[in-house]
């Protein structure tokens, strides 16, 4: 893994200073690739201002108006997030167990780091476009971490984390090549018309099937064979469902 393949995404900032702290914090840990969702103000001279010099990843950032496009390309994205998560159980990492994650990664896999907003951080939507959660270990009685500063950990933690393995010259380098997030969000919108067509699932109903969905293959991480695999199943059962059985010309297989 490289750091020019680890993207930093910030969601809905409110204040332009903080975009420009975490500018300056990506470049300081030599992260370059800084994407914007809906930022409230940019381009902004206090943005400028507060890079202190980092004005070249505020040049090049890219502003886009939703996450989706931020993603598109990326083939492991992981939310920062202090929340508990009750309802499904994204896998989790504290930040020096995310950049030895990230180190472990396929030169070619692109990953990115979605930081939310300010106040709110990120919702259940934008959690369920990620694959696993970050979270930075601090003082419960006083957990108060700005933007930048988290920014600045997390960097921090994948910059040390890939300088030790590119210097470890017995590292393994056969790592497993992932699809991207557009690959998996055609699956996933594969796998739901699949579901409905089946009548496994009521569109007007659809309870937390999908969701699920999500988080057991977010967990697999499938490669592009795999998942080629997965779209032939699900294009089979399309094809088949409206044939009686009898007609169906199953055959036994033994093994």
């Amino acid at each position: 893994m490289s750091l020019n393949n680890i993207r930093i995404v910030l969601i809905g900032t409110t204040h332009p200073g903080n975009i420009g702290s975490a500018a300056r914090a990506m470049l300081t840990m030599g992260l370059t690739d800084l994407y914007l969702v809906n930022p409230a103000k940019f381009p902004n001279a206090q943005a400028t201002t507060m890079a202190s010099g980092a004005d070249s990843i505020l040049a090049n950032a890219t502003v886009v108006s939703h996450l989706q496009e931020a993603i598109a390309d990326c083939h492991v994205v992981i939310g920062t997030s202090a929340r508990s998560q009750r309802t499904i159980q994204w896998p989790q990492m504290d930040a020096r167990e995310c950049g030895e994650f990230i180190a472990e990664q396929d030169y070619h896999n692109k990953t990115a780091i979605i930081f939310g907003r300010e106040s709110s951080g990120l919702s259940n939507e934008e959690l369920e476009l990620c694959q696993r959660l970050v979270s930075i270990p601090v003082n419960p009685d006083f957990s108060s971490l700005n933007l930048a500063s988290a920014v600045q950990v997390i960097g921090y933690e994948c910059s040390v984390a890939i300088n030790h393995q590119q210097g470890d010259a017995s590292h393994d380098n056969v790592k497993r090549q992932l699809v991207t997030t557009q690959e998996m969000e055609l699956f996933y919108q594969h796998f739901e018309s699949t579901l409905i067509e089946l009548r496994y699932l009521d569109p007007e109903k659809p309870r937390l099937i999908m969701r699920k969905i999500r988080s057991i293959f977010g967990r697999i991480e499938p490669e592009s064979t795999e998942l080629n695999l997965l779209r032939g199943i699900l294009s089979a059962a399309q094809g088949r469902k409206f044939l009686p059985r009898n007609q169906r010309n199953d055959k036994k297989t033994i093994n």
